[in-house]
């Protein structure tokens, strides 16, 4: 199979997207669309971000040391895209777009009410790059969207319906799951038993 080879680039895709808001007061309060997200430890539970020095968001993170990060939905892809062009610098954008400003638990920043799942992360480490400053932090609590739970308290988001950012565009995450984890090495008789219960789960929701 042929190839053909690029120059370096940003070419892991696709990429999370997600709105981040900070700001730990009313008047300050602020959206930024973000791609360069992802998990960095599991215990302690902990996350990143990473903004370009000249966005607005960069210096009322770096001062408050706070964040949350707000899932996107494809209902919510208009808005994500506009929060990502447009700086806070000159509009409010909770108020342009219609969104919902909600305390969290841990953290000064609001929360996106309309937004599916909201994590709220305290910075714990900046690591400064060239065009960008990685905001590493703490998870200190997700909040779900209760409609998300199945009978059984599990958090089913693939009927959320996420958005992903690939080279310059944004997906819908709407495809049946490929397989479990660990599904390469499964035996037999376990592949059966999981089948029989997606199956018992998918008849009762009908």
């Amino acid at each position: 199979m042929s190839k053909v080879v690029f120059k370096p680039g940003t070419m892991v895709n696709p990429v999370p997207v997600v709105m981040v808001s900070c700001g730990d007061q009313p008047a300050d309060y602020n959206i930024i669309t973000i791609a360069w997200t992802g998990i960095v430890n599991s215990e302690p539970p902990m996350t990143y971000i990473s903004v370009r020095k000249s966005r607005h968001s960069h210096s009322i993170i770096e001062k408050s040391g706070e964040f949350v990060i707000n899932l996107c939905t494809e209902k919510l892809a208009q808005t994500t895209d506009y929060c990502g062009v447009k700086s806070g610098r000159e509009i409010n954008k909770f108020k342009e777009r219609k969104l919902t400003p909600v305390p969290g638990q841990h953290v000064r920043c609001p929360m996106i009410q309309e937004a599916p799942v909201n994590i709220e992360c305290r910075v714990k480490e900046v690591h400064h790059y060239p065009s960008h400053d990685m905001f590493v932090a703490d998870i200190l609590a997700v909040h779900a969207e209760e409609g998300l739970l199945n009978e059984n308290g599990k958090l089913e988001l693939e009927r959320a319906g996420l958005i992903c950012y690939s080279h310059g565009d944004y997906y819908g995450l709407q495809k049946k799951p490929i397989g479990k984890f660990g599904f390469s090495v499964m035996k037999p008789k376990t592949k059966k038993r999981i089948v029989a219960e997606t199956r018992m789960s998918s008849n009762r929701k009908k």
